[in-house]
């Protein structure tokens, strides 16, 4: 068995293409092995309605491969173009790659087992003495093909979040499908265009964004104006995270007034913003003793952990008697900070209480949001928002890829 004969066996290559070089170059630095590939004399190739057509007249291409051992590996191609019976040229799609390529489908597969596998792009890159942004090309291809190809359900609870691809840069959108518990779409920015875009995508899909019955959210003014236009019958909700960040944001400020005064105080920002069931027996000592020491915080304290009641409410009307009495509490305890959370609860008052009648869960956006984190620590950030978007519809979006499997 001759060494041109095993390398078509192993590139598995048939009839009319056959292998007709093998070449090893040594380059100094390293070794190239490179594969040049033709096809039979008088082949003839389909058009695109299955009509065998002559060749015209041929060009000639290279597609990086799989590494053979340690030497990067190319397969050269006099690849035909044919003319159609319309009169038009066309370039034969040749089986060991996609057209517009320049590797092969196995080179793309093994790519994208390592992302799959957690490997990141820039490493990858490394690893194959790529440039990366070659990587990410094959990358942004099979993820595009998967999410155009994509035919989601309606969504009758749709969540929304906002991050950025990198520390304080540039913030996508996020539209989830809180039922199927999956990204459905991102959009750039995080303003009142960015909910227009993902109705825009909805409807693009088949989607009555009517049957959208409800929306979870944090109290971002241009998703409240957003889901208002443009999901009318969608009832708002919002994310109990970060209503309860709001609240600890008002109970550090009574301890930060209160710690000017008094240096005991010090040390002590998380023994009051955690819940008492996370503290250990000491913390717990230290918290009691301090509230009793320092009245104001101990009446801040109070209405903190009162409030996290509201959470067990099973209903709107109980959550809205227990929300009333929890507030005028605290308009007469006459402590600042808390009566600005007041106005902000009782300008965000129906999207807060109607968790209570749905209980939403918030979960799966917390989950979803840790995966791009995790995403976004791993890359170090992401210069492109393509990049990061796309990243984002593979780790969350649920999406059924056809590139072929490496393991196969």
């Amino acid at each position: 068995m001759n060494s041109t004969f095993l390398f078509k066996m192993a590139l598995g290559i048939e009839s009319p293409w056959e292998v007709t070089e093998i070449k090893l170059d040594d380059l100094g630095s390293g070794k190239e092995l490179h594969i040049y590939i033709d096809f039979k004399r008088g082949s003839r190739f389909s058009d695109n309605s299955n009509e065998p057509c002559e060749v015209h007249d041929t060009v000639q291409k290279t597609w990086r491969h799989l590494n053979f051992f340690e030497h990067a590996c190319y397969l050269h191609c006099r690849v035909p173009r044919i003319k159609t019976k319309n009169g038009k040229v066309k370039v034969v799609n040749v089986p060991w790659s996609r057209p517009g390529s320049g590797f092969t489908l196995l080179f793309e597969s093994y790519a994208m087992a390592l992302i799959e596998s957690e490997m990141p792009v820039n490493k990858i890159g490394k690893l194959f003495n790529e440039n990366p942004h070659r990587i990410w090309t094959i990358f942004n291809y099979w993820i595009k093909r998967a999410y155009n190809a994509d035919q989601p359900k309606t969504p009758k609870k749709l969540g929304l979040d906002e991050t950025s691809k990198k520390k304080g840069h540039h913030y996508v959108t996020i539209a989830v499908d809180l039922d199927e518990r999956r990204v459905l779409h991102v959009s750039e920015g995080k303003d009142k265009n960015a909910v227009k875009d993902i109705k825009k995508y909805l409807e693009s899909k088949g989607i009555d964004v009517n049957e959208v019955k409800s929306t979870s959210m944090d109290m971002s003014p241009s998703f409240i104006s957003g889901v208002n236009e443009y999901f009318p019958e969608a009832e708002i909700h919002f994310d109990r995270f970060h209503v309860v960040k709001l609240l600890n944001e008002a109970m550090d400020k009574v301890r930060q007034v209160e710690r000017k005064e008094h240096n005991e105080l010090k040390g002590h920002k998380y023994t009051f913003l955690k819940n008492q069931n996370h503290l250990s027996v000491n913390k717990k000592e230290e918290l009691n003793k301090l509230i009793t020491l320092y009245p104001t915080l101990g009446k801040a304290y109070r209405l903190k952990e009162l409030f996290n009641d509201l959470w067990e409410m099973d209903n709107v009307e109980n959550a809205t008697h227990f929300l009333v009495n929890w507030c005028k509490e605290v308009e007469e305890s006459g402590i600042a900070p808390f009566k600005q959370f007041v106005k902000t609860v009782k300008s965000h008052w129906m999207g807060i209480v109607n968790f209570c009648g749905t209980r939403i869960n918030n979960g799966i956006l917390e989950g979803i949001n840790s995966k791009v984190q995790l995403a976004k620590r791993r890359a170090r950030g992401y210069r492109s928002t393509e990049n990061f978007i796309n990243m984002i519809y593979f780790l969350c979006g649920k999406l059924n890829f056809d590139y072929p499997s490496y393991s196969t």
